[in-house]
């Protein structure tokens, strides 16, 4: 049975990454993901969400091989925009913490008008995470 790390060096290859370029695009250092592919060491789910956005894979696929890994079917890579990278690491964010932020804003965006839309700056972001903890705690 294929495990996670084989699916994702599955996937890797068929995108044509090598480990370096995987690891740079990821920021996890090549021997990790090298460990990770020859099931030496396990992964976390904050890395393997990083790993399928670069890869455009879903994580169902990653840990379960449930759904097709053919080009066609993925999803797109997620892209954070750098002021909301520059946001996050003021506001001392995780990934998963940044990737929630600009699902909050995309939600948000696809419900107004395209006519007062705005590229947001890094104080947007900043006040939108403000705004989201002060609701939600």
């Amino acid at each position: 049975m294929a495990s996670v790390g084989d699916r994702i060096r599955e996937i890797r290859e068929e995108l044509g990454l090598t480990l370096d370029k995987l690891a740079d695009k990821t920021g996890i250092s090549k021997g990790f993901l090298s460990d990770v592919e020859t099931g030496k060491r396990d992964i976390s789910s904050e890395y393997l969400l990083k790993i399928a956005d670069v890869m455009g894979a879903s994580l169902d696929y990653l840990l379960r091989g449930e759904n097709s890994t053919s080009t066609s079917t993925r999803q797109k890579p997620v892209e954070i925009p750098s002021e909301l990278s520059e946001a996050a690491q003021q506001l001392k964010l995780s990934y998963a913490q940044t990737l929630e932020l600009l699902e909050a804003n995309q939600s948000v965006v696809a419900r107004r008008s395209s006519k007062s839309l705005k590229r947001f700056g890094v104080d947007d972001w900043k006040e939108l995470y403000k705004a989201i903890r002060k609701v939600y705690g």
